[in-house]
């Protein structure tokens, strides 16, 4: 194992290295950062999620920075605010030893006027997020036509947030002779692009293979229905005491839906969304920053470039379609050589993705079971006692020992740990068999049988069917898509030739009726109706509609309570 002395780093960073309690460089710092000092290079670096990526891209351009001239001569570019906040800190505390080097974050949300005086104060390096970057480029408040130096970091996950364009933009206002550091978890195409475009000669430094997961983290999957999902997620958590996780669903409603349940429920949770304001995004990432909040739950995008330590598990409550999502998704726990595990919540389904999965990234997927509830009640039990052993006496305590012995002097050792531990036994078994949650052991039996009507379920008719161009499957996707549903939550899709039925839950209806009528397609305009009946074969020509109820209002409507962020986030 190498020593950081040995890479070529200056003394100032050596002594901020032992400052910061670094004991020696991960295996990309090793390859990157003695590359990087010793020649002028473009480099691609392709390694996971928690590696040490900001250290082998920092301490170099530390180093190479000429503090005497007060201009930006490094530029990086992150996907995301968190991220780029994170990156200014760590670099400031890399260059805690130098002279009056300055690290400047510009993002959205923040005041453009302010960010731009503190470039005008003399920026050596720029963090920033493509947006506000392009921003401050058109208003003329910030010259990069003179860097030295520009890193994309997280570059898998730029491009896959749309910014393949921003990047050539920003890239074209660069110099040619100045180098490009791109590091990134994977190489998707995209990324590939990027490098072939605006690089010359890149380096290529691999740390284990492409695309490939990490070998810190164990990969479950366990077996659910629409219906039994989650009821399996907070079994999941209940069964760890010391779970500290992060929750993906595919949708901003979803995301919303799921954490204001498991509030409700009594857990320490809080969503991340999209329609969440910058300041709502601060309050709940300082709370799972600080472990005030045990759960997090969040959409692909807005969890971009969260980097937060110690994430126990990653849950995939609704399963992504690639490879390259699930890596990311996962890459958030099992961290800086600590394990960590990946829970997918599976249908019928989603076991061919389970399947690709593991091909892809060369990592076994086993079948989890289900905690049952004794083994919950276990669990939380013995965590209990090591929260007991851990409680440290209060000297003020001894002046009440005297009564509190009196009081329990006729209870033997036996008994008064029976007594302890009666409030969490009774509690938990309260919850699982008594109240609202009562369920069986068994979270798979309960799958849906489409042969028979759910009690709250309700069919739509739409104006949409074969002349549009329209099976089953295809409708089924449009519909998923425009109304954000997962693909179980639509179901029964019966196509003919000029319209079409569809079932949803009833708690979905006004989703429904909210966002489809009055959007165009195939240049008409959609309609649809609940109706209590359908087609009894492929002949029917006309749909008997039965008792129906019709809202004309858009997709965009105001009236839609869907298109509201929801109170009650945090």
């Amino acid at each position: 194992m190498q020593s950081f002395t040995s890479l070529g780093l200056a003394p100032h960073l050596l002594q901020a290295i032992d400052q910061m309690g670094f004991t020696s460089p991960t295996d990309i710092q090793q390859k990157a950062i003695p590359i990087l000092l010793e020649s002028e290079t473009d480099m691609v670096a392709l390694a996971q999620t928690g590696t040490g990526k900001t250290a082998a891209f920092g301490f170099p351009l530390l180093q190479k920075i000429d503090t005497s001239q007060k201009k930006v001569q490094g530029l990086i570019i992150a996907p995301t605010r968190e991220l780029c906040l994170q990156i200014t800190s760590e670099l400031k505390k890399y260059a805690q030893h130098m002279n009056h080097v300055s690290v400047v974050a510009v993002y959205g949300g923040a005041s453009v006027r302010e960010q731009a005086d503190q470039i005008k104060r003399g920026a050596h390096i720029v963090v920033a997020t493509p947006g506000r970057l392009i921003d401050l480029i058109e208003r003329r408040m910030l010259s990069i036509d003179a860097i030295n130096y520009c890193i994309l970091d997280e570059a898998d996950e730029m491009l896959n947030m749309g910014f393949y364009q921003d990047i050539k933009q920003i890239l074209s206002h660069t110099p040619s002779h100045k180098r490009t550091w791109l590091f990134s978890a994977t190489m998707p195409k995209e990324v590939a692009e990027i490098a072939r475009e605006f690089m010359k000669k890149p380096v290529e430094i691999t740390v284990g293979s492409k695309n490939e997961g990490t070998n810190t983290v164990s990969h479950f999957y366990f077996q659910v229905t629409s219906r039994t999902r989650y009821q399996v997620l907070k079994r999941l958590v209940d069964s760890d005491p010391q779970l500290f996780a992060v929750v993906f669903c595919r949708t901003k409603i979803e995301t919303q839906k799921i954490a204001e349940r498991l509030i409700e429920d009594g857990y320490n949770a809080g969503a991340l969304h999209g329609d969440l304001s910058q300041n709502q995004r601060d309050l709940v990432m300082a709370g799972f920053r600080k472990r005030q909040l045990q759960i997090l739950i969040a959409t692909d995008v807005a969890a971009r470039g969260i980097d937060v330590d110690d994430i126990t598990h990653v849950i995939h409550y609704q399963m992504p379609d690639d490879a390259e999502t699930y890596n990311h998704r996962s890459g958030r726990t099992g961290r800086a050589g600590k394990t960590g595990f990946s829970y997918c919540l599976v249908t019928s389904s989603d076991r061919q993705k389970i399947s690709g999965f593991q091909k892809r990234l060369k990592q076994p997927f086993k079948e989890g079971n289900v905690p049952t509830v004794e083994e919950i009640i276990e669990n939380q039990l013995q965590k209990h006692a090591e929260k007991l052993l851990d409680v440290s006496v209060h000297k003020q305590l001894e002046t009440y020992l005297p009564e509190l012995q009196k009081s329990l002097k006729k209870l033997t050792k036996e008994e008064l740990i029976k007594k302890v531990f009666s409030e969490v036994f009774n509690r938990l078994q309260a919850y699982y068999h008594e109240g609202a949650n009562s369920r069986s052991n068994s979270m798979t039996e309960d799958a849906p049988n489409k042969s028979f009507k759910l009690q709250n379920e309700v069919r739509f008719f739409i104006n949409l069917g074969e002349r549009d161009g329209l099976d089953w499957r295809s409708l089924k996707d449009f519909l998923r898509d425009n109304l954000q549903l997962d693909k179980e939550e639509v179901f029964k899709v019966d196509v003919l030739k000029n319209f079409s039925f569809f079932n949803v839950s009833a708690d979905l209806s006004e989703r429904v009726l909210g966002l489809l009528p009055g959007k165009p397609y195939g240049g008409h305009t959609i309609n649809v109706e609940i109706t209590e009946d359908g087609p009894k074969n492929k002949k029917s020509k006309e749909p008997r509609h039965g008792t129906k109820t019709s809202r004309n209002f858009s997709h965009n409507s105001k009236k839609s309570r869907t298109n509201r962020p929801r109170k009650g986030f945090y």
